[in-house]
């Protein structure tokens, strides 16, 4: 099954059912324009045997962006710019992946090292400690619309500069969940209250993207399951809100959940005790955390389905596909380490993709992923991370990755590489 092609309602075909999926990487300039080591990086991950390869958080608006290295696309692109965005497309296909381009727009998770008020559809702001992010504004009714003909015209670049798709991010507590979730939507307007309501800005960007890309261009989506909160946007109104946009014509959704509050996209087991009483027993027994949630919207709607989220050995990711739950098995963190496990899946050379997550931590047991203080829990879910960012950057380099690495120094040098970054986008940007 993982070699298979699948033939998307839009008439593109991908040559397998591993997709990368899509990672932050904090590879833009100053000008938050592409560089030759975003390419560097995504040919060896094309040339890693995924059939689709997702990219990382492409910001719709330069004022509000998830962090500093962000790729934008907002307004007109210069000649330069425009050559450097093919050079990135041309390199990620040499390999015959597809490449789609991931829009994103970062609301009130904009860092306040980026901007000092963020934007949302209300003043809500985030349940974090540290004061990482500043109370947003709510967004005025010609601002949406704004936001709505950004998110068009990112496609409209993304098309021109070679991407064979785009994908709109309605997940992980960004702007257009921000806009789906009831805790932080508290408009009484026609973008907030009811479902079809909040999910209006959603279907709005879906139905604006299409008109300027066209029937042959992939539209997908990256939605929610569940924000795993109290009152949040929940997993009956997100199938809703995936028949919607199948009714819109949607190629493919991904299937994901959680947000900055609620960490439920990274394989944070033993990091948040929150996500662990919010998950379900059953989820918790399965490879893949978020496939159930995958298996309860296939039977609404017909939609290709990409799951994303804990997928390790191949007879897992067989066994999701034969089922029917979905059509795309995502990977991520691992190829951070090394880009060619798909080729290695799909050949046998491997029967598991490693979890370099569940064996990392910064030092003896008392500090370890499982410890009793949120504090250190916290600190080894972001150590983990500068992990796998520091080993993107070597791939980037050109230098193969390092498998063990000391978290600690890796998450000091990764804090200090956002605040140089977050200084020269002021300057320059």
């Amino acid at each position: 099954m993982l070699e298979t092609s699948l033939t998307l309602p839009s008439g593109q075909t991908l040559k397998n059912r591993i997709a990368k999926a899509a990672m932050t990487e904090g590879l833009a300039d100053a000008g938050n324009q592409a560089t030759d080591r975003l390419a560097t990086l995504y040919r060896r991950w094309g040339a890693g045997g995924a059939g689709l390869l997702l990219s990382g958080n492409i910001m719709v608006d330069r004022r509000f962006l998830e962090r500093p290295g962000n790729i934008v696309f907002d307004g007109p692109q210069s000649d330069d710019q425009l050559a450097r965005l093919r050079a990135w497309t041309s390199a990620a296909r040499e390999g015959g992946a597809d490449i789609w381009a991931q829009l994103s727009h970062a609301g009130r998770q904009t860092p306040k090292y980026v901007a000092a008020e963020p934007v949302g559809p209300s003043a809500v702001g985030l349940e974090l400690p540290g004061g990482q992010f500043g109370a947003p504004r709510a967004l005025a009714a010609d601002e949406i619309k704004d936001v709505i003909a950004r998110f068009a015209n990112a496609a409209s670049i993304a098309k021109q500069v070679g991407f064979t798709g785009v994908q709109v991010h309605g997940a992980h507590g960004y702007l257009v969940s921000e806009f789906l979730n009831p805790r932080a939507n508290l408009r009484d307007d026609e973008w907030g209250g009811s479902l079809e309501n909040r999910a209006r800005l959603l279907l709005r960007i879906v139905d604006a993207v299409r008109a300027q890309v066209g029937s042959g261009f992939t539209v997908s989506v990256k939605l929610n399951s569940s924000d795993f909160q109290k009152g949040g946007f929940a997993p009956g109104e997100s199938i809703q809100v995936a028949r919607w946009l199948e009714a819109a014509g949607v190629d493919l959704i991904e299937v994901s959940g959680g947000s900055y509050e609620q960490p439920a996209m990274m394989d944070m087991d033993g990091l948040d005790a929150r996500f662990e009483e919010a998950k379900r027993e059953s989820t918790r027994q399965r490879e893949a955390y978020f496939l159930e949630y995958a298996e309860e919207m296939r039977a609404s709607v017909k939609t290709p389905l990409m799951v994303t989220g804990g997928f390790r050995t191949r007879a897992g990711m067989e066994e999701a596909l034969a089922s029917g739950a979905c059509n795309v098995i995502g990977i991520a963190r691992p190829l951070c380490v090394d880009p060619a496990i798909p080729a290695k899946l799909l050949s046998g050379e491997i029967e598991m993709a490693p979890s370099y997550e569940k064996t990392l931590r910064l030092g003896p047991d008392i500090l370890g992923p499982a410890s009793g203080v949120d504090m250190i829990r916290a600190l080894n879910g972001f150590a983990v991370m500068a992990f796998f960012y520091q080993n993107l950057f070597r791939l980037a380099d050109g230098r193969d990755a390092k498998e063990k690495m000391a978290l600690l120094p890796a998450f000091i040098r990764q804090q200090r590489h956002e605040l140089k970054a977050a200084k020269a986008v002021k300057r320059d940007g």
